[in-house]
C-alpha cells in the first residue's frame, strides 16, 4: 500500500510521515501544498492520500476534485482540524473515504487507512455527530423550500438585503419579503426580528455547499 501525505506544516507533515512510517506504512510521497500534491498523485497514482483541506495553491477538496477529473484510482483521507458542519456535508457529497480530526490519536487514522482500502468510509465519531445532530436536521429543513426560496435562503447568506435580491433576481421588494415570510415558516424560526438573517449566519457553510 502506498500513500502520500499533503499538509502546508512542516512540523507536522514531517511527524506524521514519521509516525506512518514507523508504524510500517510505505508513505511514497509528501507534499507542502495542494498543486505539488495533485502533481504527485496524478505521477505516482499512491493507494491513499492524506491531505490537510486549507493548503496554499489548491485546497484538500481542489485536490479531490481535479485527481478525479484526471481518472487516478487514489482514494482519500481528509485530516484536518475541522469539524463545521459545511466542511463535514462537502466531505460527504464528494463521496470522501476518510475524514480524521488533526487532535485524534494516530491509532484512529491507522483504523481509517485501513478501512479505506478495504473500500470501507471511515469518518471520525466526531464528525458523524456534527452530521447526525447538526447536518441533517438542518437538510430536512432545507428540503421543504422551492428552488425560488432556496435561491433567496443563497442570497440571504450571502449577505445581500431584501432591496439587493429583488434586484438580482428581477423580482419585487414586496415579493422577496413575501418569500422570506414563508421560508421563515417551513423552517420553523421566530416570526419576531431577523431570524432568517441569524439561521443563514449559523448555517452559511452549509447553505453555500448544496
Amino acid at each position: 500500500m502506498s500513500l502520500l501525505v499533503a499538509d502546508d506544516h512542516p512540523m507536522l507533515l514531517k511527524g506524521l510521515t514519521d509516525e506512518l512510517t514507523e508504524n510500517g506504512f510505505n508513505v511514497a510521497a509528501t507534499a507542502g501544498n495542494g498543486a505539488e500534491a495533485l502533481n504527485l498523485i496524478a505521477e505516482l497514482q499512491p493507494d491513499v492520500a492524506i491531505l490537510d483541506i486549507e493548503m496554499p495553491l489548491l485546497s484538500g477538496f481542489e485536490v479531490i476534485k481535479k485527481s478525479r477529473e484526471k481518472n487516478v484510482s487514489t482514494k482519500f483521507i481528509l485530516l484536518t482540524s475541522h469539524k463545521e458542519k459545511g466542511f463535514v456535508l462537502r466531505a460527504k457529497k464528494f463521496n470522501i473515504s476518510g475524514y480524521i480530526l488533526k487532535d485524534e490519536p494516530f491509532v484512529e487514522l491507522e483504523k481509517c487507512i485501513h478501512a479505506v482500502v478495504r473500500n470501507e468510509v471511515y469518518f471520525s465519531t466526531a464528525f458523524d455527530e456534527v452530521f447526525t445532530t447538526q447536518v441533517s436536521p438542518e437538510l430536512e429543513k432545507i428540503k421543504f423550500l422551492s428552488p425560488s426560496e432556496r435561491t433567496i435562503v443563497r442570497l440571504v447568506a450571502q449577505e445581500k438585503s431584501s432591496k439587493e435580491i429583488a434586484e438580482i433576481l428581477y423580482i419585487s421588494h414586496r415579493t422577496v419579503q413575501k418569500h422570506r415570510t414563508n421560508i421563515i415558516a417551513k423552517l420553523d424560526l421566530p416570526a419576531s426580528g431577523d431570524a432568517l438573517s441569524l439561521w443563514t449566519a449559523e448555517n452559511r457553510e452549509l447553505i453555500l455547499s448544496l
